[in-house]
């Protein structure tokens, strides 16, 4: 290749490889998330913080979200949502209590097992927008 100006040659380098990727561990990858996670971060400063793409982070964050789903598989993943109790069911809360969290109202009636009651609450806290 030959210079315009001086009608010298020039080197030229042709890179015929992968390009440089990092190699991001769990536990860097997981305070990344938990910083964009924090109230007012937004996700575009956060990821030219940490040098990689918007994109690249929101793939951690839906990652972090489904190894945080799978993790409570045990528990209720799944917890209908019943906009009107039967009157049946009302007369029978009466005597119980009620929880209001995340938009929702849990009604709980004396001898619900913790453990049920407790992965309901989880469940619901988790659907908060």
């Amino acid at each position: 290749m030959r210079d315009m100006k001086g009608g010298e040659y020039q080197r030229v380098e042709v890179l015929t490889g992968p390009g440089r990727r990092r190699a991001w561990d769990a536990a860097t990858k997981a305070r990344v998330v938990a910083e964009s996670a924090a109230p007012g971060a937004v996700v575009s400063a956060v990821a030219r913080r940490w040098q990689i793409a918007p994109q690249q982070l929101f793939t951690w964050r839906r990652e972090a979200r489904a190894a945080s789903l799978a993790a409570r598989r045990g528990e209720a993943a799944f917890v209908p949502v019943v906009a009107a109790p039967p009157a049946a069911a009302v007369a029978v809360a009466e005597a119980g209590i009620e929880v209001v969290l995340a938009g929702a109202v849990v009604r709980v009636s004396p001898g619900v097992d913790p453990g049920l009651l407790s992965a309901v609450l989880r469940a619901v806290r988790a659907s908060e927008p």
